[in-house]
């Protein structure tokens, strides 16, 4: 199962709409989401604190400015196929 990285924090709205389309995704793929409050980890504060949100997975990471529907269904279909073969 693919296993995604949300890095978020509280009262985002871009966080927010991040999270929206990872629950129309989950229709057609399968992963698991593990959360990160970047107030949680100073390490993830000071690396994500301008970028948030952003989804990782299996390494790959796609930032606020690039997370939009297309780039995360790509992101997920080429991770769920590698990790099927």
């Amino acid at each position: 199962m693919v296993k995604v990285l949300f890095y978020t924090k509280e009262n985002c709205g871009l966080c927010n709409d991040a999270n929206t389309l990872l629950e129309l995704l989950r229709e057609e793929f399968t992963f698991k989401t593990e959360y990160r409050d970047i107030y949680t980890n100073d390490v993830w504060l000071e690396k994500y604190q301008l970028t948030i949100p952003v989804i990782e997975v299996n390494g790959k990471q796609l930032n606020a400015v690039e997370i939009n529907y297309e780039s995360l269904h790509d992101l997920l279909e080429k991770e769920s196929t590698r990790e099927a073969n």
